[in-house]
């Protein structure tokens, strides 16, 4: 991957950005499809630069029930929030959706200007607080998403805004079935039967992970529930 194009590096070339590493002291490790990169209620010191594949944010309640608050796609920052307060357990768990890269930054570096005094650094500070800027909005959003009363709600709610993101009617999402029910806080079973009903009504297509918005439903996500 092309660091530059990531949210944490944007703006930096190459060559800026080879020097940091080195400053940073930074680390790639891999990990296997349902490996556990961070646990719940661990302590980390590191920022995570996904590199290739796909991550899940989730939490679990002592009764076992598993929530998917997000997940990281490649370019993406993790555990940023975690990392700027020292000795704050972590409320989530990350773990690989499939086989992933990851970059890890200790973000002591991060945040100290590091001894060659890089010019650069500054605006690597910068990314990092957008990046966390961004991160409040996506908890915005699955809010909102989760707002509506009815799953179908949920649902559309979740499906505009993918395919406002993709600019088409068409697109993919990120989660699995259980995984979608997850982040939406719905039964999974149930919501499957409400998707089935959706396509039979015209409003939705979907094959997998692919679904295909009818014009009639951009209409309906726009008004209010």
């Amino acid at each position: 991957m092309n660091l530059s194009n990531t949210q944490l590096f944007r703006g930096l070339e190459e060559a800026e950005i080879t020097s940091l590493l080195g400053c940073l002291n930074a680390t790639t490790r891999s990990f296997q499809k349902g490996e556990v990169i961070l646990s719940e209620g661990n302590i980390t010191e590191n920022i995570g630069i996904l590199l290739s594949g796909l991550a899940v944010i989730s939490c679990n309640d002592i009764w076992g029930n598993t929530s998917i608050l997000g997940h990281v796609a490649p370019g993406s920052v993790f555990a940023e929030v975690y990392a700027c307060i020292p000795g704050e357990p972590m409320l989530v768990t990350v773990s690989a959706a499939e086989d992933t890269s990851i970059l890890f930054m200790n973000v002591g570096r991060v945040l100290a200007t590091c001894t060659n005094s890089c010019p650069f650094h500054t605006r690597l500070v910068r990314n990092l607080l957008t990046v966390c800027a961004h991160r409040n909005l996506q908890l915005s959003q699955r809010i909102q998403h989760t707002s509506s009363k009815s799953i179908r709600g949920r649902l559309m709610s979740y499906f505009s805004e993918c395919a406002k993101r993709a600019g088409s009617n068409s697109f993919l999402i990120p989660y699995n079935r259980q995984q979608l029910a997850d982040y939406l806080n719905v039964d999974r079973s149930t919501m499957c039967n409400e998707l089935s009903k959706m396509q039979k009504d015209g409003i939705i297509e979907y094959s997998k992970n692919q679904f295909l918005l009818k014009d009639s439903l951009m209409f309906q996500c726009n008004r209010p529930r």
